[in-house]
């Protein structure tokens, strides 16, 4: 009932922010030319806000089609070097004969859709040889296609690295970095050839333990049966996924804004006024923020359920507690696989420690395989976007890449 209540009222106000989306553009039309800030350019202004109101389901184009290798600008096309139901692992081909190391780039399955990294595949792209799990819209795969939780998350990774082959690296960030290190660990203990080469997880809950967030402290601060009543809900008829039961990614961004509402409200303050002043450049800036932090996508139950269980409410990987198909998870395994990890000062959702903790678990590496960078001045998205990541914490991934490869 509360998706379709959700989508019934979309489905209502659609028709008035189509009628706000062409008006607009006409109003603007005929003031051309003239001052801003008239009554004219402040009524367009309302409309564009208005026919911005809403959030997308489908996932936005990363639009990279060329990148600069050494002082050559090259062409990228997008193939589906490997695909499954609830992803495809994405490849940003190049066209360029030169063989440069191949880095599955791991992005979170937490209510956005994968080109929330796209300024990280866009520093890594010239350099690496790029591929990302572009995970599925939960409401579009249908029933027929089973069940995906925590552990069908870890299977897809093995896959993906299984078919990219030995000699590749790994990069999480956020979320999966906790997936990450326990595929790691079992493709180490059963001696898999895939195993990558060097791991690097960024701003990823190994031990929320350490430092809890409000993000943490949410989490913990009911039973899991509170979450599967209160935020699990079915597909409506409408979608290829009907019936499946999610977490709706509506949900998972009102959570996210409620976190910082008054930043978000000023946000969109500063864009009328942008608008209305006819501040193009600030105000296209903050509408491609928007339009990538509104394009929303719905998770599995199982996997939001048992990530939630198993990841922030009983922290069994730290506790040498976590089962994988059954089987103990003994990050200590890892042997062959370089560590990296990454934190930032600032982050607010993802603490100092929390990251950092994966050493304590893989014990099994020599000194010279592990690194971990603590970034000053940035919060959880300067982590992997932004300028701090081009300048100052992307080298230094790079340069343990290309240490291991």
């Amino acid at each position: 009932m509360l998706y379709l209540a959700y989508q019934t009222h979309a489905d209502l106000l659609a028709p008035l922010r189509v009628m706000a989306n062409l008006a607009s553009p006409a109003i603007n039309f005929f003031t051309e030319g003239l001052y801003q800030n008239t009554p004219a350019n402040r009524i367009a202004a309302g409309l564009e806000m208005l026919s911005r109101a809403g959030l997308s389901h489908g996932r936005p184009p990363y639009g990279i089609t060329r990148v600069t290798v050494g002082n050559q600008e090259v062409a990228v096309t997008e193939e589906a070097a490997f695909v499954t139901p609830f992803g495809t692992m994405l490849h940003f081909k190049k066209d360029i004969e030169v063989t440069q190391p191949r880095v599955l780039l791991v992005a979170p399955l937490s209510g956005h859709f994968a080109t929330l990294l796209r300024n990280t595949v866009e520093t890594m792209l010239p350099e690496h040889d790029v591929y990302i799990t572009d995970w599925h819209n939960a409401r579009d795969v249908p029933l027929k296609h089973g069940r995906f939780g925590f552990d069908d998350y870890v299977d897809h990774i093995i896959q993906f690295l299984e078919h990219l082959g030995p000699g590749a690296h790994v990069v999480a960030v956020c979320q999966p970095c906790v997936q990450v290190l326990v595929a790691a660990t079992v493709m180490a203990e059963t001696n898999n050839p895939a195993q990558p080469r060097s791991m690097t997880l960024m701003a990823g809950p190994i031990d929320c333990r350490i430092n809890p967030t409000k993000v943490n402290e949410l989490a913990t601060g009911r039973p899991i049966e509170w979450f599967e009543k209160h935020l699990i809900t079915a597909v409506p008829l409408q979608f290829p996924g009907a019936g499946r039961r999610v977490y709706p990614g509506f949900m998972q961004l009102t959570a996210f804004m409620s976190m910082n509402l008054s930043r978000h409200v000023r946000a969109h303050l500063d864009l009328y006024d942008h608008i209305v002043g006819g501040d193009r450049d600030k105000a296209e800036a903050s509408k491609a923020f928007y339009d990538e932090y509104f394009a929303v996508l719905d998770l599995p139950a199982e996997f939001y359920l048992e990530t939630v269980r198993m990841v922030f409410q009983e922290h069994l990987l730290p506790q040498g507690l976590l089962e994988y198909r059954g089987r103990k998870i003994n990050p200590k395994a890892i042997r062959r696989t370089a560590l990296f990890t990454v934190e930032g000062e600032k982050d607010d959702i993802c603490a100092i420690g929390q990251t950092l903790a994966a050493h304590d678990l893989c014990t099994g590496l020599r000194p010279y395989f592990r690194k971990h960078h603590l970034q000053p001045g940035v919060g959880h998205y300067g982590v992997f976007s932004g300028r701090r990541w081009q300048n100052q914490i992307y080298p230094l991934l790079r340069n343990v890449i290309l240490q291991f490869d």
